[in-house]
């Protein structure tokens, strides 16, 4: 079952499933060389997620603020993606503005379900049927990628796309394990729909994380 409250352990610590380094898959900013951060916690539960194993912070260790900067560090691209699970159960005031200091454009990947912490150079807002989204993630928003997993899920994502500002990026995903469904709808839709634009998961036709 996905987490059901903030379980941040303290403002210099918090659950990490993985760290690594590859390039970003998805989204406007795919192609991009980025250290990303998952942390574990996640009270939306897709039944789709493809990393359900992040829902359970409990199940991941507590690493400082300071140590996943150094690790960050040790790469050469300054771009530091933080995503989950549902990142935005924890504050990320600290690792955000350590990531900062570092030098690091920070990009954030939510669901949008919990208030905003952290300053940000890039926020994906990504909303899920599961839970709805905060208030504030709409203003928030640099990019709004709907993951497609029905026809009906169009005209879900219609339904956020005038409530975000007006340069906010407008991407339909198709969800992995359905793209051979999904993917000519999508087509068909960005085709008569051109506001819109399409993400694909390149990481995985790459096969890297």
């Amino acid at each position: 079952m996905p987490a059901t409250a903030n379980v941040r352990l303290d403002a210099g610590t918090l659950p990490v499933m993985e760290a690594f380094y590859t390039i970003q898959g998805e989204g406007h900013h795919r192609g991009k060389a980025a250290y990303f951060i998952r942390l574990g916690g996640c009270d939306v539960g897709c039944h789709w997620c493809d990393v359900k194993e992040s829902w359970d912070a409990n199940a991941h260790p507590a690493v400082a603020v300071a140590d996943l900067v150094r690790a960050a560090a040790g790469f050469p691209a300054r771009l530091a993606v933080v995503t989950g699970g549902e990142p935005l159960m924890h504050n990320l005031d600290g690792l955000c503005g350590a990531l900062r200091a570092a030098g690091f454009r920070t990009h954030l990947e939510t669901s949008g379900a919990h208030l905003l912490s952290g300053r940000w150079d890039w926020i994906c807002f990504s909303p899920k049927k599961f839970k709805a989204p905060h208030p504030g993630a709409y203003a928030a928003a640099d990019e709004l990628k709907v993951v497609v997993f029905h026809r009906s899920d169009l005209a879900w994502a219609e339904s956020f796309a005038d409530r975000v500002k007006p340069a906010c990026k407008l991407l339909l995903q198709p969800e992995w394990s359905r793209s051979q469904e999904t993917l000519p709808l999508i087509v068909d839709y960005v085709k008569e729909n051109p506001r819109w634009e399409i993400s694909l998961q390149i990481h995985k036709f790459m096969n890297i994380p």
